[in-house]
C-alpha cells in the first residue's frame, strides 16, 4: 500500500514569479545575499529543466532582483552575520564553527570577522561560553548527572568534534560543578 508521490510542477520563470518566491523565503528565513541568489537559483534550474528553457536568461532576474533587495535593505549580509553569530554562540557552536556557517551561506569573510570581533567585544571570553553552552545543551561534563569519570575522554571528544581545543574542553568537561564555570 504504498502511495506514489505525486510531482509539482515547477511554475514558470518570470519577474512576478521570482519576486514572489524571494519575497515568500524573506518573511520565513533570514538569509544572506549568496543563500537567497542560491535557493532562486535551484528554482530556475528546475523550472528550466522542466519547462525546457534556457536557464541564463533568469540569471539575470536574479541578479537585479538581489541588488534591488540590497538597495531596499531587505538583504544586509553583516546584520545576518551579526544575528547568525549571536543564534550561534547561544547554542555553543564554536568560532571555527561559526566562520564555516556562516561562509556556507555565503557571507563574506570581512563580514564574518566584523560579526565574530562584535561578538568578542560583548563577551569577555566568548569561546568558553560557548563551550559552556554546548556542554550545558548536550549535558556533558559538570552538567552530566551520572558516570562521569567513566565518560570524560567522551565528552572531551564531543568538545573537540565541536572545534574547541583540547585546554578549553579540559577547563570545562573537568570542572567540579556547574557553579564554578559560570561566570
Amino acid at each position: 500500500m504504498s502511495k506514489e508521490r505525486k510531482t509539482r510542477i515547477p511554475r514558470k520563470i518570470t519577474p512576478k514569479a521570482l519576486e514572489s518566491a524571494a519575497l515568500a523565503y524573506l518573511q520565513r528565513y533570514a538569509t544572506s545575499a549568496a543563500n537567497l541568489r542560491a535557493v532562486l537559483m535551484r528554482r530556475v534550474h528546475r523550472a528550466a529543466r522542466f519547462h525546457d528553457t534556457d536557464p541564463e536568461q533568469s540569471t539575470e532576474l536574479v541578479d537585479e532582483l538581489i541588488s534591488r533587495y540590497r538597495r531596499a535593505g531587505l538583504l544586509d549580509d553583516v546584520a545576518y552575520a551579526e544575528l547568525r553569530v549571536s543564534s550561534l554562540h547561544r547554542r555553543g557552536i564554536s568560532r571555527r564553527g561559526i566562520q564555516a556557517r556562516l561562509a556556507a551561506k555565503g557571507v563574506a569573510a570581512d563580514d564574518i570577522d566584523r560579526a565574530l570581533a562584535q561578538l568578542q567585544d560583548e563577551h569577555e571570553d566568548s569561546e568558553f561560553e560557548a563551550a559552556c553552552n554546548y556542554a550545558r545543551r548536550r549535558r556533558i561534563g559538570p552538567w552530566r548527572a551520572t558516570l562521569r569519570s567513566e565518560r570524560r575522554d567522551r565528552d572531551l571528544a564531543a568538545l573537540s568534534r565541536q572545534g574547541y581545543g583540547y585546554e578549553l574542553a579540559c577547563r570545562v568537561i573537568d570542572a567540579e560543578d556547574i557553579e564554578t564555570l559560570e561566570l
